[in-house]
């Protein structure tokens, strides 16, 4: 089965984890520090914070940024659920933007549109969270002045851009929002097996989101209620969690970020051959904004529109072929869990044109061609049946 992503483990990588388990840290060493600095200093940011997952980083973002309950978060229905279950952890309200047709990203003229109405309903949202979907930047430009007019904070959801760059600078720089969140998992583009970090230029944000990632303590004097009883002293000043990085997985990252440009490259090279290979089927292309260069975490297709009662066919076309296919994403208004707050099919009809003809092909950077040959010349045969 050819995967629709894949990790690429090196000797480097693993003579990396190595010696952290040859060192005196598995957990909360130098390490972890070294690579919050690297991340932080290859996207042009001030400060990065390593955390377990990206959903705990979206979670800190949140809490830092006084989310809470009677607020509102807004993001996009095209992502996965994490982006909103961020908001909910909370206690705050969600409500979805409808995505641009062109991009699949949040749309900014749908957010202005429901900003207007919001005002006047009073329920203006405290935090938006646009999504890099496919590892290509939202018109963040255009997010961003929105937020000054309507007063909103900004988390990039940029889970799949790390690499990405929009208008000629890093995804994650921090131009454009108040956090910014990368994920690590084994299928983005660089790996810690699990893993997040959120960036920020701001050192306040940064401060609090690293005393909540680790269960709201403190070893600093000048936050606490009376002065320490000696050198072991500590305290919690608020409800945090444990959402630490290891040694392990820092390591791990560390030695994968060498890497990062060389596999943004490989993984645009790959999708030139897609866009190439599939130039004359009943589809449509990957669209790239003139402002943003991806990061290609995903390659998605959408079938044309006579198309889409087969989608299910040539996607189990496909997984019979041997090519692990997949979708990016159920729209999460359409999620039990959130219906059950009321949202309806309907609703975000961008959104749910784009599920219905979705297919996210195989994209990564170790994908041979006689893999990506089979999947074009599958993918033809199916569709001309």
């Amino acid at each position: 089965m050819i995967p629709y992503g894949k990790q690429d483990i090196q000797q480097a990588d693993i003579d990396a984890v190595r010696d952290v388990l040859e060192s005196d840290f598995l957990t909360q060493g130098p390490v972890i520090q070294r690579f919050e600095q690297a991340v932080a200093q290859k996207v042009g940011a001030n400060h990065g914070l390593a955390t377990n997952s990206a959903t705990s980083a979206l979670h800190l973002a949140c809490l830092a940024l006084g989310l809470g309950q009677g607020d509102w978060l807004w993001t996009t229905p095209i992502t996965f659920v994490a982006s909103a279950n961020c908001g909910v952890y909370c206690g705050a309200n969600i409500d979805f933007v409808d995505i641009d047709p062109h991009t699949y990203n949040l749309s900014p003229a749908a957010l202005e549109k429901k900003l207007q109405i919001a005002e006047k309903e009073r329920r203006l949202p405290k935090v938006v969270v646009p999504v890099h979907l496919c590892g290509q930047s939202c018109d963040m430009e255009a997010i961003h002045a929105l937020s000054q007019r309507y007063g909103f904070f900004i988390i990039e959801d940029a889970s799949h851009a790390i690499g990405g760059h929009y208008k000629g600078e890093p995804v994650g720089c921090g131009r454009y929002s108040d956090i910014t969140v990368f994920s690590f998992h084994p299928v983005k583009i660089i790996t810690t097996g699990e893993g997040g970090l959120a960036i920020t230029n701001n050192t306040d944000l940064a401060q609090h989101m690293e005393r909540l990632r680790s269960h709201g303590i403190t070893r600093d004097p000048n936050l606490m209620t009376h002065d320490p009883d000696g050198p072991w002293y500590y305290q919690q000043i608020e409800l945090g969690f444990n959402y630490r990085m290891t040694e392990l997985q820092a390591a791990l990252g560390l030695s994968q970020l060498d890497r990062l440009d060389a596999y943004v490259a490989s993984r645009k090279e790959r999708a030139e051959w897609y866009n190439h290979g599939l130039a004359s089927l009943p589809l449509t292309r990957p669209h790239q904004h003139p402002a943003s260069d991806s990061a290609w975490h995903l390659y998605v297709i959408r079938l044309n529109q006579e198309l889409t009662p087969k989608r299910r066919q040539i996607f189990e076309g496909l997984r019979e072929a041997g090519i692990g296919v997949n979708l990016h994403y159920i729209p999460v208004h359409t999620q039990p869990y959130f219906q059950t707050m009321g949202f309806e099919e309907g609703q975000f009809p961008e959104a749910e044109r784009y599920y219905a003809e979705a297919i996210s092909l195989p994209l990564f950077p170790t994908m041979e061609d006689t893999s990506h040959n089979h999947v074009v010349s599958t993918l033809k045969r199916l569709l001309s049946q």
